[in-house]
């Protein structure tokens, strides 16, 4: 859903200098483009691919930090009010629902009708239960189906050509290169999860849902939606029976969340532990990590860990 909003007359204006980037990149200058504000890493990739020079986007999640957990200064809730396009997802992270609606932006972007998948409840959980409850019963990784990313970038295209109509041309010709690289990732995934020995694949971290189900696979995880959230004792229990009947050889974690839970049945069991990588950051865009390369890693572990031709 796209939602446009009349900006707040009450929020001081900032000069540009203020309006910080929080991936890494030097402070736009005034006149430098279009200002977007993107709330998590995949927001901004999108953003980026599709405004190229023709936008500065500011991603309000630090580099290597949990985007669930986000907070934001009186400052960067004020500079919402600044930027020419915001995109976030609704229910995802409260501190930026809540900073939209106080800094009242004029033109904001609501991925929520991308995420729409409801989570698998496939063992009785009262814990885990109430924590999708807690989101609203959707499950927000969205950006986990490249063909969904297509429809963010379509979305984004359709504000920047609104935004600067001079450059409508350069703005569709971005969108079109970056829709087709994520169509030539979701057929290399296609491909290479098509004939696998297992079609199950267990993690720490219900957030795999998206990729599991486009691609013919299912994912038992220990733990709902939110990364820190502790599965019971009669979960794990439940999930080593599982991993035993399929005959699986690994369980994921994330890279940015504890190993400990993993590497406890994986030594129980005697599994190998591996990452999958839920892209809602980047640590290292100098070394070339971004979403393509990061789901391209997905793709190789999962793969591996079921035994795909």
């Amino acid at each position: 859903m796209i939602l446009m909003n009349k900006r707040c007359a009450g929020v001081a204006v900032l000069t540009a200098s203020i309006f910080l980037s929080a991936c890494g990149g030097s402070t736009p200058a005034e006149g430098d483009g279009v200002r977007v504000a993107a709330a998590f890493y995949p927001l901004q990739y999108a953003a980026e691919v599709v405004g190229g020079d023709l936008v500065a986007v500011d991603n309000l999640t630090t580099p290597g930090a949990e985007a669930h957990d986000l907070e934001l200064s009186p400052r960067r809730i004020a500079e919402l009010a600044e930027a020419d396009l915001v995109i976030h997802l609704t229910g995802f992270q409260p501190a930026v629902d809540d900073a939209i609606a106080q800094s009242g932006p004029e033109r904001v972007i609501d991925a929520a009708h991308l995420a729409m998948r409801e989570p698998e409840t496939d063992h009785e959980d009262e814990d885990h239960e109430d924590e999708e409850h807690a989101h609203g019963n959707a499950d927000p990784h969205f950006w986990l189906d490249p063909t969904l990313m297509v429809t963010l970038m379509d979305d984004i295209s359709a504000e920047l050509q609104e935004i600067l109509p001079e450059d409508a041309e350069q703005i569709r010709a971005n969108a079109e290169q970056g829709k087709a690289e994520m169509m030539q990732l979701d057929d290399e995934f296609s491909e290479g999860l098509g004939q696998c020995q297992l079609d199950d694949f267990f993690t720490t971290h219900a957030a795999f849902g998206y990729l599991a189900e486009r691609y013919g696979l299912r994912e038992v995880a220990l733990a709902g939606i939110t990364p820190d959230d502790e599965p019971s004792p009669a979960r794990i229990a439940e999930v080593q029976e599982q991993i035993e009947k399929t005959g699986a050889t690994t369980i994921f974690f994330e890279a940015q969340t504890s190993d400990a839970v993993a590497s406890t049945i994986a030594d129980d069991l005697g599994l190998e532990t591996a990452v999958l990588d839920p892209v809602q950051g980047v640590t290292d865009q100098s070394q070339g990590e971004d979403y393509p390369s990061i789901m391209r890693a997905n793709l190789e572990a999962l793969r591996s860990a079921n035994g795909c031709a």
